[in-house]
């Protein structure tokens, strides 16, 4: 009897498991999809004057990339509070600091802004407007051991979605930002808010990833894979994300 309860817990265990890690890359596709789309969207939208924060494209790029960025951040983690926890900023003030010519100090110098979110957004506005987000984010996962410090397993900067990200990035280099350091959108207080409406029309010819790249990611992926019905479920998570709620709030 005893032995029959102890199999059906681990039998439990082991479906929870499955479940959890199922949930985590559905949640890693989502992310990169709606980047990619916004990547896309930016691209479409740019003209000859330079991109700043009055851009609706701009902002809920930003937002997508700062919610990649902590996918699975190791806490504690407090987006609202200025008591110094830390965010990807910190991940990435290590990560990036043998970029030759890097921005990490003159961020760190900044006056106006202390938390690690603020610092965090900043360096995000200094990395477009150099021209070097993909440059920044390749020499991080460079550092394996810092990355592996800062994430937990599953997070997407320690799968190869990571490497799908930097690629898309190189895109924004055609791009010229403009913006100013300072003021409520760097203050840590605003929350992240995912605006996923504008992506829908691109969900019909979802193909972000080749099928060759669609089975070596399943295939690499952390047991157990990820299976083709949680494949199918991300144009339908991307529309209920936007029906139900219209947004994504990171808190």
């Amino acid at each position: 009897m005893e032995a029959s309860f102890v199999q059906t817990t681990m039998a439990l265990g082991l479906s929870s498991k499955k479940a959890s890690s199922r949930n985590v890359a559905v949640e890693r596709k989502n992310l990169i999809t709606v980047c990619r789309f916004s990547v896309k969207t930016l691209l479409e939208k740019y003209t000859a004057e330079p991109i700043d924060d009055s851009s609706e494209e701009f902002v809920n790029f930003a937002a997508i990339l700062e919610q990649i960025l902590s996918h699975r951040f190791k806490g504690p983690v407090s987006w609202f509070s200025s008591d110094g926890q830390r965010g990807f900023w910190d991940y990435i003030r290590l990560a990036c600091s043998k970029v030759p010519n890097n921005c990490v100090s003159s961020i760190e110098n900044m006056e106006n802004i202390s938390t690690a979110r603020a610092k965090g957004r900043a360096w995000i506005r200094v990395a477009l407007m150099e021209k070097r987000m993909s440059e920044y984010i390749t020499t991080a996962l460079r550092d394996t051991r810092t990355t592996r410090r800062f994430y937990d397993s599953g997070a997407i900067m320690l799968r190869d979605e990571a490497t799908i990200l930097t690629g898309m990035l190189i895109g924004l280099s055609a791009i010229d930002f403009s913006f100013c350091l300072k003021g409520e959108v760097l203050d840590g207080k605003t929350p992240v808010v995912i605006d996923y409406t504008p992506y829908l029309k691109f969900t019909q010819s979802y193909d972000y990833l080749t099928d060759e790249e669609e089975r070596h990611s399943a295939e690499s992926s952390t047991s157990p894979g990820v299976p083709l019905e949680a494949q199918s479920q991300i144009s339908g998570s991307l529309r209920a994300n936007a029906q139900d709620f219209n947004a994504c709030t990171l808190c």
